[in-house]
């Protein structure tokens, strides 16, 4: 009798990105390890609402953003507020809402949580349809605000600090709906690790420094990038851990450019423990994800962000060069000139950690999981609920 009393969680994630899904296994790990009495199910909105085109989707996507950049930037800016266009894009919704419906009839969760901006649309309409009322949270998986997070019958946001919080109030947010926690992490990244130990389990020189570079779930950053690191001088003086992530051809060209310099340069796929090669490395170069970006926040592990793309990636950065956790390369060029200038002056990475620790919130999926259990349907007038965020 006591599972059926388990109050019922259901996170929609999405897979445009791995921050979206990292979110969702977060809570769904922060609910097993916090309260036997909740349950958490992840459930990929994606894959329930094309189930047979959602990875067309997502390779659409990926094309999308890395050959066409800045006609991504540009999108992302005019439909940043409220307004015509965004409006026009918000109703362009490429599924039908009875397979949420069912979606909801068979998991009969109590609390609806989406980490994908899609999701938290599709739910909102079926609020606004009347077909369900069930509370509904979001959690915003970047350091920033956007019109396609926002949507009038989300009962609550959830955000990464008080600097999201105050953009989603200009939009008109009430603030009592928003509740900054951090992005949810997972518990392996506020443990305490011992780096030495873990540079031995991967025979890792101790005495030279290690930059780790990651490229998100995509393996976004390019190739191209490597020919400027492989070269004799730098290879002297660090050594290297590069995590493809689902970037196979990428991983495999990398493999035979590398061969040369094996005993300096570590290739790595996809990879599930990720906060072990992040708490042994002396430097990440990576991509501003949101999710990548606080788990090396919570690990103080200094960033140098490697060509952000137009869009949440640029705002990533921004937020994470003002609050001094980060640097960012716009150029081969400055890559080199920051990597070796900070690994040349110990002073500055510790300056970049002591600011990811005074950011720190490895707590913050504990937090968010209290912010979802608390949260109830707001009643407002019908007619009220598309203008909640009219303001700009």
């Amino acid at each position: 009798m006591a599972s059926l009393q388990k109050k019922k969680i259901l996170i929609l994630c999405g897979d445009l990105g791995d921050g979206h899904i990292q979110a969702a296994s977060a809570i769904k790990q922060a609910a097993k390890l916090h309260d036997p009495e909740v349950d958490a199910e992840v459930v990929n909105f994606s894959v329930v609402t094309h189930p047979k085109l959602h990875n067309v989707g997502k390779y659409c996507y990926t094309q999308w953003i890395t050959k066409f950049p800045l006609m991504y930037g540009y999108l992302f800016q005019k439909t940043r507020d409220e307004n015509a266009f965004s409006h026009l894009f918000k109703k362009l919704k490429f599924y039908t809402l009875s397979r949420l419906v069912r979606l909801l009839e068979d998991v009969r969760p109590d609390v609806i949580v989406s980490t994908f901006p899609g999701a938290a649309a599709g739910i909102s309409m079926l609020k606004e349809n009347g077909l369900t009322d069930l509370p509904t949270v979001t959690v915003i998986t970047d350091h920033t605000d956007h019109s396609y997070w926002l949507h009038p019958y989300t009962d609550r946001y959830i955000v990464a600090s008080g600097h999201v919080r105050d953009a989603l109030i200009r939009h008109g947010v009430p603030f009592e709906q928003i509740s900054v926690t951090g992005i949810p992490i997972r518990s392996q990244f506020s443990a305490k690790l011992n780096r030495d130990a873990l540079r031995a389990k991967h025979n890792l020189d101790p005495s030279v420094p290690v930059v780790l570079v990651m490229g998100g779930g995509f393996g976004l950053i390019a190739k191209e990038c490597f020919s400027t690191l492989f070269s004799d001088d730098i290879l002297k003086t660090m050594q290297f851990i590069i995590i493809c992530g689902r970037n196979e051809k990428l991983r495999l060209q990398l493999e035979a450019d590398t061969a040369p310099y094996r005993d300096r340069i570590t290739l790595k796929g996809y990879v599930d423990d990720i906060h072990e090669w992040m708490a042994l490395a002396d430097l990440a170069i990576t991509k501003p994800g949101g999710l990548t970006s606080s788990e090396a926040i919570a690990l103080k592990l200094p960033m140098l962000l490697y060509k952000p793309l137009p869009g949440q990636e640029k705002d990533n950065a921004s937020y994470l060069i003002k609050e001094g956790v980060a640097l960012e390369a716009k150029s081969d060029t400055e890559l080199v000139g920051h990597l070796q200038a900070l690994l040349k002056n110990p002073d500055s990475l510790i300056q970049l950690k002591e600011n990811a620790a005074r950011l720190e919130n490895s707590q913050a999926a504990y937090l968010a999981l209290d912010a979802i259990l608390h949260t109830e349907s707001v009643e407002l007038p019908h007619d009220l609920r598309p203008a909640v965020y009219a303001r700009a």
